[in-house]
């Protein structure tokens, strides 16, 4: 039976979830429509369920999770926006080292949970255009608690149809790897090299 701390637990798990997918959009997304970014973020959200409904290994999840951040988010962009000023400074090399690290942590992390959504699905229901990008609206059905939104944002201002945002319930998650990658960063002395080895060693 699952407890309210795991019920919390679940609900916490799915909205890190989206420290996979933290920017403002960039660059206008003239060759995306709202049918589009609609499918886009269906496909997205039926590989999800399929990892949920999957009952494989912890590692086969990291890796199906990994290979999701491949297939839909735009990485370098997120890399981007969670590392900040810093980002500036970074070479392409470190730059480069930075995003497979942080996508690595990130589906460690957060693949882990997934069997937490054991009986759970994600419902995707409308899309509409805002300014340069798209909102994708979704229902998350996870057991033992009231339903909730999960809004994605869809743009290809990278050239290619990723989603780039996740909002939970009215909450910008941009903060949520944001504040705890810049803290690792700082215990390792602003090196985003250093930064990058210790990433690859968490989650």
């Amino acid at each position: 039976m699952q407890t309210s701390t795991d019920t919390s637990l679940t609900r916490r798990s799915l909205l890190a979830l989206s420290g996979a997918a933290v920017v403002a959009a960039t660059g206008p997304a003239f060759a995306l429509t709202t049918p589009e970014a609609k499918v886009l973020v269906g496909r997205l959200v039926g590989e999800i369920n399929g990892i949920i409904a999957s009952n494989k290994s912890e590692a086969a999840m990291i890796r199906d999770f990994d290979g999701v951040l491949n297939r839909y988010a735009d990485m370098p962009i997120i890399a981007r926006s969670i590392l900040g000023v810093p980002w500036r400074g970074a070479s392409a090399a470190e730059r480069r080292d930075f995003t497979r690290a942080l996508q690595g942590y990130l589906a460690r992390k957060y693949g882990k949970q997934f069997r937490r959504f054991s009986g759970g699905e994600i419902e995707v229901l409308s899309a509409r255009p805002v300014r340069s990008f798209f909102e994708v609206r979704s229902m998350a059905q996870l057991p033992g608690e009231a339903p909730f939104e999960v809004v994605f944002l869809v743009s290809n201002g990278s050239g290619r149809d990723l989603f780039f945002n996740m909002i939970i319930e009215g909450i910008n998650l941009r903060t949520t790897e944001n504040t705890e990658i810049n803290a690792l960063l700082d215990r390792n002395g602003g090196s985003v090299a250093r930064l990058t080895q210790a990433l690859g060693q968490l989650g």
